[in-house]
């Protein structure tokens, strides 16, 4: 049996302490490689394109550059490269423009160890993760069962964009058929058939970047 395949991951974090920190839990982990580290945007940027890690782990607070919008950068850049946001902020909003960015994933800096490896973990296979903490949050906002998931709303982005189906597939590392099986259900959530209906949506709720 072959061995199972190494995920490499790149930190990008303003704070020496804070790389350190992820590293060393990292480090404990024998399928998980720290590939590269940058301390602001401009160095994550080059690393990205240099290195091409699986996973980037990013901070918020970069002194360049907030680290959402380094997010919908380097997605537009490096597509294939997942984006795990590790926060020291619970906000509803910064996890909302994550998804909207492209993130795939939302960790708090003070969850347990095994949030930020369980949220890497899924991600490497194509899912998305975000902290119990801010799950709560989000699911204490929601006001009925239309609510859309996080995965949802990424499916929504990418058909308020004028996307196909391979193409939200391939941009969210998820198959077809799964595409398909969220595009009927925000249908289904949201009332909504046509394409119009759902630009329209997405652009009242403030779904789409400039």
């Amino acid at each position: 049996m072959s061995a199972s395949p190494t995920i490499r991951i790149a930190l990008v974090d303003d704070h020496s302490l804070v790389r350190d920190g992820v590293r060393a839990l990292l480090a404990t982990r024998p399928l998980f490689e720290v590939v590269g580290e940058a301390e602001n945007a401009a160095q994550a940027l080059t690393m990205c394109e240099e290195v091409k890690p699986d996973i980037l782990l990013v901070d918020i607070g970069l002194q360049d550059m907030n680290g959402l919008e380094l997010t919908r950068l380097i997605r537009q850049r490096c597509p294939a490269i997942k984006i795990l946001i590790l926060s020291m902020y619970d906000n509803q909003e910064y996890v909302a423009t994550s998804i909207r960015a492209g993130a795939s994933g939302y960790v708090l800096k003070n969850a347990p160890s095994r949030e930020i490896v369980a949220a890497i973990e899924a991600i490497a296979t194509g899912g998305t993760f975000y902290s119990a903490e801010v799950t709560l949050k989000l699911v204490s906002k929601k006001t009925d069962e239309n609510e859309l998931t996080p995965r949802e709303v990424q499916v929504l982005v990418g058909l308020a964009k004028g996307l196909d189906n391979k193409t939200i597939a391939r941009d969210l590392a998820i198959s077809v058929r799964t595409v398909e099986t969220h595009r009927l259900s925000i249908r289904r959530k949201l009332k909504v058939d046509k394409p119009a209906g759902l630009v329209k949506y997405a652009m009242e709720h403030g779904l789409l970047l400039p």
